[in-house]
């Protein structure tokens, strides 16, 4: 339930390799020294930080395929919020290229590997530099997607409460809850310190954490800030629904759990999100 954020940046310059593009074809230089060639172009509107992309990605050192996303992905694109990442080197850092693009539009990448990248690919020749194919395959405002997504899970809660003789209460968010087990004296505030003890599981019943089941090897209460972005947005809403000794269970749409930003591969993206929780006290 805690957030975690990996900007597209940051993704690329870990999976970034190089590949051959063939033929004369001219390179251009970015500000900041990144090689690109846009070899698609379909002038549509081009990506911009905090849009969702979707897209493929080839990468390769030489001859040798380091990552192909459709083979790591089920031959689905990936997808992801297009973010600047403030730590990355700006000669490596794909951002800029990558806001070049539309939907349909498909670029090649290079960038110079440094001596780190020397380290560890010690079979690149001295001439090799880390370069990466990238198709998009969609742009999405943030605002768009998040609504697309957050109408397919709300009808996909329905549907679930439906089939499984569910009533539960919806706030303006999306967030669906049940109270189990009423608490007493009041709700917790912003602010204070809550202790929970949860149950993660998907829609399918499948568990993906607990500090309740000893099998993720940790059963302490969770202790955190209300409603201070600690966790994820459905649990500072759904937890503050919760009085001291209630019991209850969260249904949490992917928009307010991690959306297509997974922390686990137990979680797949855009997963809709049941907890049980249990708060036991606040202070």
């Amino acid at each position: 339930m805690f957030k975690q954020i990996l900007p597209v940046a940051a993704m690329a310059t870990v999976l970034v390799g190089a590949t051959s593009c063939g033929g004369n074809k001219t390179f251009k230089k970015t500000k900041d020294g990144v090689e690109y060639l846009i070899v698609t172009d379909e002038k549509g509107e081009n990506a911009k930080v905090g849009d969702i992309i979707e897209y493929h990605m080839l990468v390769k050192i030489g001859d040798s395929v380091m990552f192909e996303s459709r083979k790591m992905n089920d031959g689905k694109p990936v997808e992801m919020p297009l973010q600047e990442n403030p730590q990355a080197t700006k000669s490596m850092d794909p951002t800029e290229v990558i806001k070049m693009l539309s939907a349909g539009d498909s670029a090649v990448i290079r960038v110079e590997l440094d001596s780190m990248a020397r380290k560890v690919y010690t079979f690149a020749k001295p001439t090799d530099k880390l370069e990466f194919q990238f198709k998009m395959v969609s742009v999405k405002s943030k605002e768009k997607a998040e609504a697309e997504l957050k109408e397919k899970d709300d009808k996909a809660l329905t549907e679930y409460f439906a089939a499984n003789g569910i009533t539960a209460q919806k706030t303006a968010s999306g967030l669906y809850y049940v109270v189990t087990k009423p608490g007493t004296g009041a709700l917790p505030a912003a602010g204070q310190t809550v202790k929970v003890m949860y149950t993660g599981k998907l829609m399918d019943g499948k568990m993906f954490d607990s500090n309740i089941d000893p099998q993720f090897q940790h059963t302490e209460p969770l202790e955190f800030p209300l409603g201070k972005g600690n966790v994820i947005p459905g649990w500072d809403e759904g937890i503050a629904l919760l009085n001291k000794g209630a019991k209850g269970t969260l249904y949490v749409p992917s928009t307010l759990a991690y959306g297509a930003q997974s922390p686990s591969p137990l979680i797949p993206a855009n997963s809709i999100l049941i907890f049980d929780v249990e708060l036991l006290d606040f202070k």
